[in-house]
């Protein structure tokens, strides 16, 4: 008997390129399944995680139709940057 599939997405983006992948995982699986799946090479710790732009947990169980996003560390605090503009 198969076990069931649903389908989810993990995008990551860089200055450089954007990836996002596609996959059908298990009932029951973790971001941090579906990000070393979809990108072995990233160390799930290092970085921060998400879906649909909401913070969560590498252990975090994902639901059909789910966008995992990996988070990179920001450049510039936004805060400083505003200051920087208005002045």
């Amino acid at each position: 008997m198969d076990e069931a599939l649903m389908p989810v997405q993990v995008c990551y983006a860089t200055p450089a390129e954007q990836r996002l992948v596609s996959l059908a995982l298990p009932v029951g699986s973790t971001i941090a399944d579906a990000v070393r799946l979809a990108m072995p090479d990233m160390d799930v710790d290092q970085h921060r995680l998400g879906i649909f732009s909401k913070l969560k947990t590498p252990e975090t169980v994902l639901r059909a139709q789910d966008r995992v996003e990996i988070y990179r560390p920001l450049q510039a605090d936004p805060k400083d940057a505003r200051r920087k503009r208005a002045k």
